[in-house]
């Protein structure tokens, strides 16, 4: 089973970089980087990618909108805006990672969540 992610970036290098790490880690990435475009993606999605730095839509309402979709979801942004962080994971993000990270990371990153994705879904799964 291919596990899709949504992933709303504004930024086309990091959209792309989201995207390939993605598929590193062997999900089948979808891109968007506007809230329409994110709407029609997240209909297929199993996760979502959502970077928090955009103007072109609120990354905060994106969350809520993929949670709702019934997507888990991980966000990306400035190492050092912690307000905005806090944020992000009070509105539904499981984590928050630093572009750092996933600049220097991401495929393995991407692929330790979701593994945890997959055995959370299983133990959803009725027996």
């Amino acid at each position: 089973m291919t596990i899709r992610i949504a992933i709303l970036a504004q930024d086309l290098i990091w959209s792309d970089r989201l995207a390939r790490a993605a598929q590193a880690a062997g999900a089948e990435p979808a891109r968007a980087k506007t809230a329409p475009e994110f709407d029609r993606i997240l209909v297929c999605a199993d996760l979502a990618i959502i970077d928090l730095t955009a103007r072109a839509y609120d990354p905060l309402v994106a969350i809520e909108r993929a949670r709702s979709a019934g997507a888990r979801v991980f966000a990306v942004g400035q190492h050092d805006d912690l307000p905005l962080r806090k944020r992000a994971l009070a509105r539904g993000a499981e984590r928050v990672y630093a572009y750092r990270k996933l600049f220097e990371d991401g495929p393995s990153t991407i692929a330790g969540w979701l593994e945890a994705a997959t055995v959370a879904k299983q133990e959803e799964a009725p027996a």
